[in-house]
């Protein structure tokens, strides 16, 4: 007798309850898989804490974050930038 198995896929924002594990993720994905990575990371962690919270601290709106969050899109360092501060992150040069 077989059971059926369902499966799903994983979704990192469904882990990311910190603003240290988005930072170390943050961090990790840049390391690790480049700006793409870095920019996947982003979009988890906007999307664990709310598209609609990160507009709102941006000052940008949900259309234009979801199009640079995109996969193969290039936002703007602008953009990128006012992200990263409204998950209260900085950017650095080390």
């Amino acid at each position: 007798m077989s059971k059926d198995v369902t499966t799903s896929k994983w979704d990192a924002s469904e882990y990311l309850d910190s603003p240290e594990m988005m930072k170390e993720y943050l961090q990790i994905m840049l390391e690790e898989n480049g700006v793409e990575g870095f920019q996947r990371a982003l979009g988890d962690i906007a999307k664990a804490k709310g598209m609609s919270e990160i507009a709102r601290a941006t000052k940008l709106g949900r259309q234009n974050l979801y199009k640079a969050l995109a996969e193969g899109s290039s936002p703007k360092f602008d953009t990128v930038k006012k992200m990263v501060e409204a998950l209260g992150c900085k950017i650095a040069i080390v």
